[in-house]
């Protein structure tokens, strides 16, 4: 697939998304995106995220988000990651990191982008990298960490706080070093 396909068929689901609506199969997946004609059929893996905690389930119980990875770094050198989210907070930034673990000890992690959501509490976006082959190196220790799990973080310290109290966590996963918990993660699901 070209890069002129893979930008169409992202913006495609980007405007499907943005448009104000987001078909659902049943509750728990978006809308399907077709390829634009004569595209030629890129391998793809998709990873369903969960809730990091009970506490936010509750709070979020409608939220869902899926990762689309095109898997084209051998012939384009890049992955195209597309994030969507549904049932999240409305008007909030997150963070998306590609980590080694997606338990609360996450280990080594690659902060790859952001994400807003609009009025309803929707997302989408496409991010151009090597998703992969993603990996950590320490040249240290000459220690390789594979990042084969995702994450992704409220942006602001204070946008969890309705959920969990104004005493919640700060964490670093933002490029300011400040931001609030990991709202979902891919679990056990681990992308190649």
């Amino acid at each position: 697939m070209t890069l002129l396909a893979t930008a169409a068929v992202t913006a495609a689901a980007a405007a499907t998304l943005l448009g104000g609506s987001l078909s659902q199969t049943g509750t728990t997946g978006p809308a399907r995106v077709d390829q634009p004609p004569g595209a030629r059929a890129v391998p793809t893996v998709t990873v369903n995220l969960r809730t990091s905690t009970p506490a936010l389930k509750k709070c979020y119980p409608s939220s869902r988000s899926q990762v689309t990875v095109g898997l084209t770094t051998d012939t384009l050198g890049k992955d195209s990651f597309v994030i969507r989210a549904w049932g999240l907070r409305a008007r909030t930034d997150y963070t998306v990191f590609l980590i080694q673990k997606a338990d609360p000890n996450f280990g080594a992690a690659e902060y790859i982008g952001d994400f807003t959501t609009n009025t309803k509490g929707q997302a989408v976006n496409v991010f151009y990298l090597i998703v992969e082959e993603a990996f950590a190196f320490n040249n240290a220790t000459k220690a390789r960490t594979d990042l084969n799990s995702i994450g992704f973080w409220f942006a602001d310290p204070k946008d969890d706080d309705g959920c969990l109290g104004k005493n919640s966590p700060v964490t670093g996963f933002d490029g300011d070093g400040s931001a609030g918990v990991q709202m979902m993660n891919s679990g056990p699901t681990k992308l190649p």
